[in-house]
């Protein structure tokens, strides 16, 4: 036995083949399936502890990054030394997701994800132990010394992704940052703090008109981007000037005195030289409540668009407000689009679109045709091939059909 100069754990030595066992089974894990790696996910994010993390689509997809990141480092270091003790993994992908907790004034528990992780990867490692060997000494040797590198790593990895986020809270107190979120978390939960105290710490006016705007990064690093992104966002809303809070490295919330949001098109063409940026508009109100509500809108519908995996780069919350409420539940909205449309949801755009317009031009084929700069016959074709499509007529069902062609929509499938 050997001891590990890190720390006093004991570390047994391996015989040769136990420790090509393991460099094979180390090589299987560093391939693992989308499928295997979504059942990791699922349990890592899980649990009541992990709310706060999963309702913020930025911190969720920084999280799972980080998760996959353990797996891989783990996995890549005991191909190359195996079974010996593997390093804590202080990449830049776990550092990144370690911080967004700390300026999301979030603790430590977030790193419970990890701990949940390893029970999840321990399966699939018995599961791929088992396919190597039926050898018990063998097994016995492998699965043991197995069991001390995951829960080794995992604790060290913990530890010292938890002295990074204790220097980053350090960092964040001596600066302005960490009050100017202390006091909009104040604001938005509601608690009783005096409107001119809250004005003077944000540098930022609470009476009259707020559009509340969330920024954020697509991209697998914090993006340079965000702060260009909000200077274009300003410039298109005429705002004179704006309130900024680092949600994390890669999402800002903005909030803006206007009480007139600027247009998704005109937000769209201001930021079509920022392709990995999203934006996510509440509905403008007025004073403290308008700038509280204002913020959750578009909390709801950055999650709607996270959701759905949407490829539209600016949404408002008043045009997604129905599309949020049918897809909250995800398997349920997927049962809904198929109990409603049927193979229409399948069907072609031309047709889709077809049935989507005549019901907001309430059922008149002519404006239907005049809208879509086609013939009247080509609308009936169409219709009359949807209703072949539909499981009801269209008539006896159009509020339905109309709101899951809007899933669709906001989907990116039609």
């Amino acid at each position: 036995m050997v001891r590990n100069a890190a720390s006093p754990v004991r570390w047994p030595d391996l015989s040769p083949r136990v420790r090509e066992l393991f460099r094979r089974a180390a090589e299987i894990a560093l391939n693992p399936s989308a499928e295997w790696i979504e059942r990791l996910h699922a349990a890592a994010l899980g649990g009541e502890r992990m709310r706060a993390v999963t309702e913020d689509p930025v911190l969720e997809a920084a999280t799972r990054r980080a998760n996959l990141a353990n797996l891989l480092h783990w996995a890549a270091a005991n191909v190359h030394n195996p079974g010996r003790r593997v390093p804590a993994n202080v990449s830049n992908e776990v550092l990144e997701a370690a911080r967004d907790l700390v300026r999301r004034g979030l603790d430590e528990s977030g790193l419970d994800a990890y701990r949940t992780a390893q029970s999840v990867a321990w399966r699939r490692w018995m599961e791929i132990c088992f396919d190597l060997t039926r050898d018990p000494a063998e097994l016995h040797a492998l699965l043991d010394v197995s069991a001390l590198s995951i829960a080794t790593f995992v604790e060290d990895t913990i530890n010292a992704v938890s002295e990074r986020m204790r220097d980053e809270r350090a960092e964040l107190r001596r600066g302005t940052h960490a009050e100017r979120r202390a006091v909009v978390t104040l604001l938005l939960e509601g608690a009783p703090i005096s409107r001119a105290r809250a004005e003077a710490q944000l540098g930022y006016g609470l009476t009259g008109p707020h559009t509340a705007l969330i920024l954020w990064s697509t991209a697998t690093t914090a993006s340079d981007q965000l702060g260009a992104a909000a200077d274009a966002v300003m410039r298109a809303s005429g705002a004179a000037h704006r309130l900024t809070v680092v949600a994390s490295a890669a999402s800002l919330w903005v909030w803006l005195p206007v009480g007139t949001a600027p247009g998704v098109d005109e937000l769209t063409d201001a930021l079509a030289a920022l392709p990995d940026i999203r934006v996510a508009l509440g509905r403008p109100g007025p004073n403290v409540e308008g700038f509280r509500r204002s913020h959750l809108d578009a909390a709801a519908t950055q999650r709607m668009l996270t959701r759905l995996t949407s490829p539209r780069q600016v949404a408002r919350y008043e045009d997604v407000q129905l599309v949020a409420l049918l897809t909250a539940e995800p398997s349920q909205a997927d049962e809904f689009l198929t109990a409603t449309l049927g193979d229409l949801c399948h069907a072609d755009p031309d047709t889709q679109e077809t049935v989507a317009t005549y019901v907001r031009e309430q059922c008149n084929t002519t404006r239907t045709a005049e809208r879509l700069y086609t013939h009247r016959n080509t609308v009936l074709r169409r219709l009359a091939r949807a209703d072949e499509l539909l499981p009801r007529p269209l008539a006896e069902n159009v509020v339905d059909v109309a709101a899951a062609l809007e899933v669709l929509r906001w989907r990116g499938m039609r």
